[in-house]
């Protein structure tokens, strides 16, 4: 099948298969005589492998690794759950950092007036001149 198809069959787009082969994370494609990349339903496993990983978050090289191992049938699960846990872990910091940031938002958003003056809480904090982060504990 051609780049499109695979694309439509994995449902990662061409762009990202492209650059999937172009860093690596991929065998580059076989090739017909016309120059066209020709992919298999192995490429297709692997293309939507990567999309889930994707989904959940894992970082490029932790889908890397998360190929190594699953090509590697003498794995150990613990390996996979190791890197499973260490991106819980990771996910567990974001929604914090994210927490933080919808509780600023929220307090800066209260603290606006919304109608018709000038003076605006937000952006004065946006600008430097308020107490944006401080209370929050986040920082730029």
């Amino acid at each position: 099948m051609n780049i499109g198809e695979a694309a439509s069959a994995s449902g990662v787009s061409a762009k990202m298969i492209r650059h999937y082969e172009e860093t690596g994370l991929i065998p580059r494609a076989g090739r017909t005589d016309a120059g066209y990349r020709v992919y298999g339903e192995r490429d297709v496993h692997l293309l939507r492998f990567i999309r889930q990983a994707r989904q959940l978050g894992f970082s490029m090289a932790q889908v890397s690794d998360l190929i190594g191992l699953w090509l590697d049938q003498s794995r150990s699960s613990r390996k996979v759950k190791q890197l499973a846990q260490t991106h819980i872990g990771e996910l567990d910091q974001r929604i914090r950092e994210l927490q933080t940031m919808k509780a600023t938002l929220e307090r800066l958003a209260q603290d606006c007036h919304g109608d018709s003056r000038p003076d605006c809480p937000i952006l004065d904090a946006l600008g430097g001149q308020g107490d944006c982060c401080a209370r929050q504990g986040t920082s730029a």
